[in-house]
């Protein structure tokens, strides 16, 4: 059966957390920017403007991902959001799952009004990084670079949706 996506709903909070919880802590460690939005999506993330897409394959909640104004605004004129908390279940990566969820995190940010997004990742994570590069994301140089709030990331990425 094919991957499809929706929006956030409710029921999927527990799931929105156990499948980030999982690969961060498979990876890395869980940090305070992690904990406030996997424990409070809805003021977190929803509050704040932004989306969460939920991929489900079979009924199954398989992945997820969230589009939320970024942490920083770098103040040059363009209305910026910033993906966050991408996952998808272990034993069902590589079958479409993050391009499922990115395809509608990027349709959501037209939807919001954004003509830029921005991400951070960690290099060793190097599917990530090939799907973000699929999906049109460049990295920034490190005279681009943004404040993180994450000791894990090393690799910041801009996709301009007037570009595409």
């Amino acid at each position: 059966m094919a991957v499809t996506t929706r929006l956030y709903r409710d029921a999927d909070r527990k799931a929105f957390a156990e499948l980030n919880r999982d690969w961060i802590e498979e990876f890395f460690v869980l940090e305070a920017s992690d904990r406030e939005q996997l424990e409070n999506p809805e003021a977190s993330i929803l509050g704040k403007g932004g989306q969460i897409v939920i991929a489900e394959l079979d009924g199954l909640v398989v992945g997820t991902g969230a589009i939320v104004p970024p942490h920083h605004d770098p103040d040059d004129g363009r209305n910026w959001l910033e993906i966050v908390k991408m996952a998808a279940r272990k034993d069902v990566r590589g079958q479409g799952i993050g391009q499922a969820v990115m395809d509608a995190l990027i349709a959501q940010a037209r939807e919001l009004g954004a003509d830029a997004i921005w991400l951070e990742t960690n290099a060793d994570l190097k599917a990530a990084v090939r799907l973000y590069e699929r999906s049109g994301f460049r990295p920034l140089g490190t005279d681009e670079l943004w404040p993180t709030p994450y000791a894990r990331c090393n690799v910041q990425m801009v996709l301009l949706l007037e570009d595409e």
